[in-house]
């Protein structure tokens, strides 16, 4: 997750059918537009949790927790205000840092590792919008959750894949969790992680060379539709155990890309293992078992897909995923993967035309669209966001929900620099 440091996230498909990628489309469009530039002032390496609590807009971007590569971080921040804009230009001095669970030893019970807040979801029956519920991605390693045999969670520092500060620091592995509030998101409880992949999926060496994760499930982002809330993520596991001897790269890009899960919105305040991952039939697959990637989203080996674990496979990652009151319709943002340390240049767009997310449509996105290249940089977590929109504001529009035109944010990293900034507005056409 922290990878503004890049430069010095059982059913398979058989494997011929990953030949072709699979064609979706419908009628919706866009146009960007140049605009001035806005710097966001505080730290992001994810997506942008944001709500409003009343008539205040807050975000919480940042980093909290323990991370044996990178040090421990107070990273993880909230500014409020009137609107997303005044937020979106706060001081660095303005942002506040929310109380959090602190990290337990390594053989306890309790929160491991760093997190960093991907979205927020508003409890609708506390009708002054202060219980809130965070979807976070969290990075661990064998130092900060080593395997206990009696759980069968945690890892073991064997054969264990390189990590992104050099030859001899470890890969992260993620995993998905929620934490709660009841005043806001001035401070936070953790529930507990709802999708992991266990020791048995991680790919190890000497097949794993791409310098980003061992394996799990990360970089997240999750709407509310009928009694569910729906998580789209990142799949980075082997979809099976992984053994060397029998190791497969198809099968590995078979089970990966982007996937989907959800859990019952009445199951968020005991919501440790009760998500559901999508397995190419309905949401049955277990919280740490093998789900199916959404197929229109995964990229052809004709077209240089492959498995995240080889260093020059191509790949979307990152969601972003919002609901479009204009265009009536799902839309999802993301990155592409195009070598080692999830460096690439460009941010791609899928739809999903269907109102309420079930079963039998969850998995309908139209193939990705490209929306900007930017050759020479590393561009990631793609985001909209309500800014410069008087209407915008008066319907309390987050980047969760929008209308007809938002302003596209994304992390822009060079050699040299790394900022969160908005360079362009995007205006949808149906």
């Amino acid at each position: 997750m922290t990878k503004y440091f890049k430069f010095t996230g059982l059913l398979f498909l058989p494997f011929f059918t990953m030949c072709k990628q699979k064609e979706t489309k419908n009628n919706f469009d866009f146009e960007l537009k140049k605009e001035p530039a806005i710097y966001f002032k505080s730290f992001v390496d994810c997506n942008m949790a944001e709500v409003w609590v009343g008539d205040t807009f807050r975000i919480f971007p940042g980093k909290f927790g323990e991370d044996p590569l990178w040090g421990y971080s107070n990273e993880l921040k909230y500014a409020s205000g009137k609107n997303a804009e005044e937020v979106f230009n706060k001081k660095y001095e303005d942002f506040k840092e929310p109380t959090m669970p602190m990290n337990v030893k390594p053989n306890e019970a309790g929160l491991h590792g760093a997190v960093w807040f991907e979205t927020v979801y508003q409890d609708k029956k506390d009708v002054s919008g202060k219980t809130l519920y965070v979807l976070y991605h969290n990075e661990n390693y064998p130092l900060t959750f080593p395997y206990n045999s009696k759980t069968g969670k945690g890892y073991i520092d064997k054969n264990w894949p390189q990590g992104l500060t050099g030859a001899k620091t470890p890969a992260a592995v993620c995993r998905i969790g929620i934490m709660k509030s009841t005043n806001g998101g001035l401070s936070w409880e953790n529930k507990g992680i709802i999708l992991e992949d266990n020791q048995e999926r991680m790919i190890l060496k000497p097949h794993n060379n791409s310098v980003t994760f061992a394996g799990g499930v990360g970089d997240p982002s999750a709407v509310a539709s009928g009694d569910y809330l729906y998580i789209f993520y990142g799949e980075y596991g082997y979809p099976g155990t992984y053994d060397p001897q029998t190791f497969n790269a198809e099968k590995e890009q078979a089970g990966q890309c982007i996937s989907m899960a959800r859990i019952k919105l009445s199951d968020l305040d005991n919501p440790t293992g009760k998500a559901k991952r999508f397995d190419g039939k309905a949401f049955n697959a277990n919280y740490d078992g093998i789900g199916k990637p959404i197929e229109s989203i995964q990229i052809s080996k004709s077209e240089g897909g492959g498995p995240s674990s080889d260093s020059i496979s191509k790949y979307y990652w990152g969601p972003s995923v919002s609901w479009n009151h204009y265009l009536k319709a799902w839309v999802m943002l993301m990155a592409k993967s195009e070598g080692a340390s999830w460096k690439g240049t460009s941010i791609y767009i899928s739809f999903n035309k269907h109102p309420i997310l079930e079963e039998n449509n969850s998995q309908d996105w139209t193939t990705p669209k490209l929306i900007l290249s930017k050759p020479g940089h590393t561009i990631w977590y793609p985001s909209l966001q309500p800014i410069g929109d008087d209407i915008a504001t008066k319907l309390k529009y987050t980047s969760l929900q929008l209308g007809e035109q938002a302003r596209l944010f994304y992390k822009d990293q060079t050699k040299d620099t790394a900022v969160y900034t908005s360079e362009y507005s995007i205006k949808f056409k149906k």
